[in-house]
This record gives structure tokens, sequence and C-alpha cells, in this order.
């Protein structure tokens, strides 16, 4: 009889778990897609860096403060963008995020025709530029996350959230000398720069991408036409039970000191990986290298490491179900590495050897510690406050761009940026050894409650949102 039993739970498991790479393999590739853009957009900035500065005749100060305004406007509309999402659905807001941010994307090539349009000064319209593409931006990340948390338990979320974040580093993999190549192929094509030329072309996927998601996703478990009324109640079932416990309100949210914790956590791996890939294509060419392609092919090798290693550290995480030390060790790897790299930077193997290193810890801990924020909230709590732990994680993009220059600045050398980023970055081990242990334990004892409850008879559309 118990072996039974034994065979039947296995084969529902096995069921469960076909049901659950069903979902998967229709979500995240247009997630993972849109967050590959959604970066390279983002940080693609820093090869631009390496033409436009002389161009629109701006420092290396102004680049700083351009590259973090994007962030400004980000922070200042994370959480209302996420609220919004929560009422409205994902497949128009996300679509309406990719559209307009694809826009002001493409239309940064142009920031001295609209500095001499609306005579004000080019660093001035660069700053505006960014500010706008961090206004569009706003609530894509935190967004996909919560998205995520409507359509997977916790449990499940690390490998998503990994396929999702793999985006990463494959957007610097093949995106870095991808720039450095158009920057130098399109150099004064029509009578523009390589910068602009690269700028718009990798902004349009972004447009493109809009349409694909508004027809591609659905906006909740009970909107999704390609399953079938059994397989959305065991996708809502296994949802609705994870939630005993959880923070449903934002209120409740700020009052737990996890939660703030956490946002440290973001914010400080993420002031790590925000310096690592602004600075690191002016890193490289202060080593001595000087075209722009072969800048781009030696920046894209920490980012393969780090792919390697995210895949790795989020398999063996959801192997023993250990997401503490998984957490830890990457951010005492990446800060060594990053120290280490500024250590060794007249000789160009090492530094690209430690910087390597550096990214493989940085990129590894990131899908890990991107689970903490669902195990502890549910609901609009987890509409708001992922958001707003994104939000404070989002100042690491204003502390990434300006730590780096600020120590250039003082001390004439870019290197000892990269020793106050490895610090940062040692902070980060030492703040999730901080969270309580019991608290990945009564998840994981949920996580093993609910696998055993009962389904709740309920058709589809009477489950909670």
């Amino acid at each position: 009889m118990t072996t039974h039993i034994g065979a039947a739970d296995a084969r529902g498991s096995d069921a469960e778990d076909q049901l659950y790479r069903k979902v998967l393999w229709r979500i995240v590739p247009i997630l993972f897609f849109c967050h590959t853009i959604s970066f390279l957009d983002r940080v693609n900035i820093g090869f631009a860096k390496l033409q436009m500065l002389g161009d629109l005749k701006i420092n290396d100060s102004a680049f700083a403060m351009g590259a973090s305004m994007f962030f400004v406007g980000y922070i200042l509309f994370e959480i209302p963008s996420n609220l919004v999402l929560h009422r409205m659905g994902a497949r128009l807001w996300i679509a309406r995020i990719m559209l307009s941010w694809g826009v002001i994307s493409v239309g940064t090539m142009f920031v001295a025709q609209l500095a001499h349009l609306f005579g004000i000064r080019n660093e001035t319209m660069f700053y505006i530029m960014r500010f706008l593409l961090g206004c569009c931006e706003a609530g894509f990340y935190p967004g996909m996350l919560l998205y995520i948390n409507y359509w997977f338990p916790s449990t499940r979320q690390t490998k998503v959230t990994s396929g999702l974040l793999l985006a990463l580093p494959l957007s610097l993999v093949f995106g870095s000398p991808l720039s450095g190549w158009l920057m130098q192929q399109s150099q004064g094509f029509l009578g523009y720069d390589g910068w602009q030329w690269m700028l718009a072309i990798e902004g349009a996927p972004a447009i493109a991408l809009a349409f694909w998601v508004y027809f591609g996703l659905s906006d909740k478990i009970s909107h999704a036409s390609w399953l079938t009324p059994s397989e959305k109640l065991i996708l809502e079932n296994n949802v609705v039970a994870e939630r005993i416990g959880k923070s449903y309100h934002f209120g409740a949210a700020l009052r737990d000191y996890r939660v703030w914790i956490v946002a440290g956590i973001i914010f400080t791996y993420a002031t790590g990986f925000y310096g690592l890939s602004f600075w690191l294509p002016s890193i490289i060419r202060e080593a001595g290298v000087k075209s722009t392609f072969h800048i781009g092919v030696l920046s894209a090798i920490p980012f393969l490491a780090a792919a390697t290693s995210m895949l790795f550290n989020t398999w063996h995480s959801s192997k023993t179900g250990e997401r503490r030390w998984h957490a830890a060790i990457p951010a005492f790897i990446g800060g060594s590495g990053l120290i280490l790299s500024a250590a060794f930077a007249g000789n160009l193997p090492l530094a690209i050897f430690f910087l390597s290193l550096a990214a493989a810890g940085i990129l590894g801990l990131t899908p890990v510690v991107w689970t903490y924020p669902g195990s502890l909230l549910s609901g609009t709590a987890a509409a708001a406050g992922i958001a707003m732990i994104n939000s404070i994680g989002s100042l690491s993009g204003v502390a990434g761009s300006m730590v780096t220059n600020v120590m250039k600045q003082l001390t004439g050398n870019i290197n000892n940026g990269t020793y106050a980023l490895g610090c940062v970055l040692l902070c980060t081990g030492v703040l999730v050894l901080s969270l309580p242990a019991e608290t990945f334990r009564r998840a994981k004892r949920k996580d093993s409650v609910a696998e055993d409850a009962p389904l709740i008879v309920s058709p589809p559309h009477a489950v909670a949102d």
C-alpha cells in the first residue's frame, strides 16, 4: 500500500514538474529577450563613452552624472509603476514600458541635435535623455519579478529567476563585442558617429519586443488560454498555498527588518555590478587596449565566466535547497576579485582573470538573492515591496557610476574606484549572513506543507489575486 502511494506521489510530482516546464518555456523566453535588450540599453552607454565624450565635449564627471540620471528617473517611478502593473496587468504595462524606452533609447543618438534645437548644453540634454530612459523603464525588472510570483512558488523561482537573469551576462558577452564592432564599422555612416548608430541599433529591438509581450503573455494563470482548467487549478493552488505566513500589506513589509536587510543586499551587490559594467571598457582602455572591438571582446570574457557561475550556483542552490551561503560565498569571491584586479591592473591577463572572478561572484549570487523578496512578501506587499527593494537597489546605479569617477578624480587612478567597489561587495556577504537562518528554515517548512496540502477545490477565477 505504501509503495503504491509513493509511486502515485512520484507520478504526480513528475506531472507537476512537466506542467511547470510548460509554463517556463511559455513565459521565460519572452521575459529573457526583453531583459537582455533592457540591460544592453542600460549599460551600452559605457561603450558609447569611448567616443561620445569628445563628440559632445563633456568630461568624465558629466558622463558619470548622466549615467546615474537613468536611475533617478527609474527610482522615482518604480513603486507607482509596479502598482499600476498589479492593477492593469503585466501584458499591457510591460509592453508600454518596452515601447517607450525603445523610443527614448533610439532618440539618445540625437543628443547634440536636440540640445541645439532647444538651445541647451549637450551635457544637459544628455542628462535629460538618461532621466527619461529611467522614467520609461521604471518598474520593468520588479514587474517581471512580480509576474513570476503570480505563476511560481518560491521553491521554483530560483531556476526561473536564473533563466531570466542569465540575460545580464549574456547581454554583455554578446553585446560588448557587438557594441565595439558597431561603433567601429558604422563610424561616419550618413554623417553620424559610431556611438550614435550603436545606441540606435541596440535600442530598436525594444520597440519590436513590445508587441511580442502584448500578444504573447497572459496577465494571470486564469487568463492563459494555453492551459487546461485542471492545470490552472494546480498552479493557482500552489501559489495560494505558499502565501500562508507572508506579508500582504505594504505597511507590514515596511515593519519587517528582514525586508530592509534584503534591500541592503541588493544595493551593495548591484553597486559592484553596475560599477563593473559601466567602467569595465574604460578600465581595459586604461590598461593600454585602444581598439573598441578589442575592448569589447576583452569585456566579454568576465561575463562569460559569470554566465557559467550563475548556472552552476543556481543549480546547486536548487539541488540543496540552501539560499544563504550560496549568496554569501559568491559575494566574498566577487569582492576579492575586484580588489585583486585593481592590485594587478598593470598586468592585463591577470587583471582580466580577477575581473572574471569578480563577475562570476557578482552574477553567481544574483538569482539566489532575488528569491528573498518572494519568500517574505505576497499580494500588494509584493507589488510595492519588491518595487521598493529594487528602488533602493537601483541607487546602486548612482553609486556604481559615481564611486569609480570620484576615486579617479581624487587620486588620479581609475583602479582605486575598483578597490572601493570590492569592499562594497564584501559588505554584501556580511549582510546576507546577518539574515536569520530561521527565515530560510521557515520558508522551507512552508514549502513542505504546501507540497502535502490538499488542493483547494475552487474554480480558477475564484482564487484571490
